[in-house]
């Protein structure tokens, strides 16, 4: 009788205890979804759905709508909205025959990071995965295909299924355009709509901001892929507030006005730090001298490559995903 009452007792401990976590995280998801923290409100829902896989963290109790007015519609400041166009002509480029490159590596109580500065930006390329529309590659194997000697992952790209279902794709359909070594190889654009471009020219400027193919192309522009979010344009950030998406892994290139390219990987979700916001990385390209930039894709995408091997960690449990396109240092 004994030993029953002692079971009875401890499985009764054991509910309370189960009951009282579920009954505290839930809670706590509901006190920051809808208590007066705005701050901490907007980080919990632009963390979660930043994620591929966690996004049910902010859709199961909350609307669309609730999730697009605490994350504001608007991340950064659009070209349009200022009239503000590139000046791409500040960009004095004087080191086309200088192969260095320069890493250095980003240590924070919020997020660690690295940068490659390539001093010729005629060596930045387009890759792309070699199966398009069939199957992505990761970052290692399309800057490898292509015979690049670094490299980050690049543009936005399609996560479907060949059966149309989101979210677990292999990233085979790249997103906006594709251009490299000045041919067309993807779009699902027409030639006069505008969309958020990464582009490098014949001389090698970087180009951002929302741009037409047609106005690309009449540019001479040799490499481009599309993405969101202008993060700096002509030495100015363009980033309201934090970015308003939370803290995740982020990719990101830049341009100095003496032509070197700013490569950028941030580090995520792991190890007790969940990455940077927007801000963070555009605050990052100004200390390093950037006058224009651009966000690149970033979650479990976040890839660099250098050296013969991956030199961040990759937020993905498997390690590097598959994704459409890549940007590659030639050797």
């Amino acid at each position: 009788m004994k030993n029953l009452k002692t079971r009875i007792l401890w499985k009764s401990v054991v509910f309370f205890l189960v009951y009282m976590v579920i009954f505290t995280g839930v809670t706590s998801v509901i006190m920051t979804l809808y208590g007066p923290f705005d701050n901490v409100k907007r980080t919990f829902v632009g963390s979660a759905m930043a994620t591929m896989n966690h996004k049910y963290l902010a859709t199961m109790f909350l609307s669309q709508g609730q999730i697009d007015k605490i994350l504001g519609k608007d991340l950064t400041t659009s070209s349009d909205e200022t009239n503000v166009d590139e000046n791409i002509n500040a960009v004095k480029i004087s080191k086309l025959g200088d192969n260095t490159i320069e890493r250095r590596d980003i240590n924070t109580t919020r997020f660690d990071g690295y940068i490659l500065e390539i001093y010729n930006p005629l060596r930045i390329k387009v890759g792309y995965t070699q199966k398009l529309g069939v199957r992505g590659q990761t970052t290692s194997t399309i800057v490898k295909a292509f015979g690049g000697i670094a490299g980050v992952n690049g543009g936005g790209f399609t996560d479907k299924s060949t059966t149309g279902k989101s979210f677990v794709g292999t990233g085979a359909l790249p997103e906006g355009i594709v251009v490299s070594e000045g041919n067309t190889i993807f779009k699902n654009v027409r030639e006069d709509e505008k969309f958020e471009a990464i582009a490098f020219n014949k001389n090698g400027t970087l180009i951002v901001g929302k741009h037409t193919l047609n106005n690309l192309l009449s540019q001479g522009v040799q490499e481009a892929i599309s993405f969101n979010k202008t993060l700096i344009m002509n030495g100015i950030g363009q980033v309201k507030g934090d970015g308003s998406d939370g803290m995740s892994p982020r990719t990101a290139i830049g341009q100095k006005q003496n032509g070197h390219i700013l490569l950028v990987v941030i580090d995520g979700r792991s190890g007790g730090k969940l990455g940077a916001t927007f801000r963070e990385v555009q605050d990052l390209l100004l200390q390093e001298g950037a006058w224009n930039a651009a966000n690149l894709d970033g979650g479990s995408s976040t890839t660099m490559y250098y050296d013969g091997g991956l030199i961040n960690n990759p937020s993905d449990s498997a390690g590097e995903r598959t994704i459409a396109t890549a940007l590659y240092v030639t050797p």
